[in-house]
């Protein structure tokens, strides 16, 4: 008997079914609010008020098949194909300058690919997993300033072509961000970082300081004219600080619980768009204060279960894609918050979850399916 062989033990992973739950609540607690926010424009503009809600309804499925689908994935196998994603992203960005793209919002942003596709949305994932690829590459010249410089360059034409062709400057400074995010957590100086965060508030102080003074005439660019409008909001009432103060008007008549699910006015033709960068004003209108409070601490949440899956990934590419993916819904809440209750100016940057856009939630859905993938290599002890 002593000499038969130990069976081995069978290696545990871990899976992050918290995260998991997170996601799918957020993402049926969006449907619910999206069909109470919308319901009454869909009714007025297409005779049905579930036009929006079915349709997210059936995005949020296509991209819950893809979450479980990449999930499953080992997901060392996407960084063959980050060059092959960093191009074809590119790509997406420039076919919206031809017949492919089309205006929506007043904005030209989508692509008619039989379905209707943003590729600012597609260049995320894609820059999440090429800067991961990129800086496992490097590895130690990452550290230095000619590497660190070099990767951050290979951020800006995404950026530009997102700010220009697109003109969508919430989603050039997320690429940004999200590339900065993920070259600070790789490097272990933080002097370059101090020195950009620095540069930019003083961009940013000097250009809200120029404007305010008329140095700058707000005629010149429509964000000058929103930076005007976010100094001054009832100045603009009529033009573009209307929609922030319908916005500021939910947020203040919501009290601490609310008025209750689906009691909103302001949803009632008063709001432009709600159901879109707005949704988080009805939601404090609708479920108050409390409600607001509620879905911030879940965002909180889940940011610490990326924190946890990043610190315990297996390797620096698994721990890259999680932060790159952190970053990305952090950014996007963080900025989303602060447009709706007048923090920063207006940029049309959506609730990640939450706010109606068939292109974001299949995609959010995507990236977490690369999160879980990582959640799903970590190796337990026993």
């Amino acid at each position: 008997m002593s000499g038969q062989a130990k069976p081995k033990k069978k290696r545990k992973y871990f899976f992050d079914y918290t995260m998991l739950f997170i996601v799918i609540f957020l993402m049926l607690f969006g449907l619910v609010m999206l069909y109470s926010t919308s319901s009454y424009e869909a009714n007025i503009k297409f005779e049905d008020p579930a036009f929006y809600f079915r349709k997210q309804a059936i995005a949020s499925a296509i991209g819950v098949a893809v979450l479980f689908a990449v999930m499953l994935v080992d997901y060392h196998i996407v960084q063959r194909f980050a060059a092959l994603a960093y191009v074809v992203s590119l790509v997406l960005i420039l076919l919206v300058l031809t017949p492919l793209g089309y205006e929506a919002g007043g904005a030209r942003r989508w692509l008619n690919l039989g379905m209707s596709l943003q590729p600012a949305e597609v260049a995320k994932l894609a820059l999440i997993i090429f800067f991961a690829s990129v800086v496992c590459r490097f590895g130690d010249e990452i550290k230095e300033k000619r590497g660190f410089i070099l990767v951050l360059l290979l951020a800006v034409p995404h950026a530009f072509c997102v700010l220009t062709i697109t003109e969508n400057l919430s989603s050039a400074i997320i690429i940004f961000c999200i590339v900065l995010m993920m070259l600070f957590v790789a490097t272990p100086q933080y002097k370059e970082y101090f020195v950009i965060a620095a540069v930019a508030l003083a961009v940013a102080i000097g250009v809200v300081l120029l404007v305010k003074y008329d140095i700058i005439p707000a005629s010149l660019s429509y964000r000058f004219a929103r930076i005007k409008a976010w100094l001054d909001p009832e100045s603009y009432a009529a033009d573009k600080g209307f929609q922030t103060l319908q916005a500021l008007y939910a947020i203040g008549s919501g009290d601490f619980f609310g008025k209750g699910l689906g009691e909103s006015i302001q949803k009632l033709g008063y709001l432009p768009e709600a159901q879109n960068d707005m949704i988080f004003s009805i939601i404090c209108e609708e479920l108050g204060l409390f409600g607001a409070i509620a879905i911030i601490l879940l965002f909180m949440l889940l940011i610490w279960r990326f924190m946890v899956i990043a610190n315990n990934a297996q390797d620096m590419f698994g721990a890259l894609l999680v932060v790159g993916v952190m970053a990305h819904i952090s950014i996007q809440v963080i900025l989303n918050i602060a447009v709706v209750t007048n923090t920063i100016p207006n940029t049309g940057i959506t609730l990640p979850f939450i706010s109606y856009g068939g292109s974001s939630i299949v995609f959010l859905l995507a990236e977490m399916g690369l999160v879980l993938s990582v959640s799903r290599n970590i190796r337990l002890e026993g």
